[in-house]
């Protein structure tokens, strides 16, 4: 927040920049919040991805089967 207020300071701020700096800030704040929740890793979530991707081939699959 200082380069916020320093921004200010200098009277350079426009709404533009306002803006961009709190969605600079808000983002920050979200990663933070993900790291220490340690909610799941990328190789985590990659496994989980193939997971679904595999249930949903073979949901295709028994619909398909169930159709004919």
């Amino acid at each position: 927040m200082t380069k916020l207020a320093k921004l200010f300071e200098q009277g350079l701020i426009s709404y533009k920049d306002l803006s961009s700096e709190i969605i600079n800030v808000l983002n920050s704040k979200r990663d933070e919040i993900v790291f220490k929740m340690k909610l799941t890793s990328k190789n985590e979530t990659d496994i989980l991805i193939k997971r679904v991707d595999n249930l949903e081939k073979k949901i295709s699959k028994l619909e398909k089967k169930n159709s004919k």
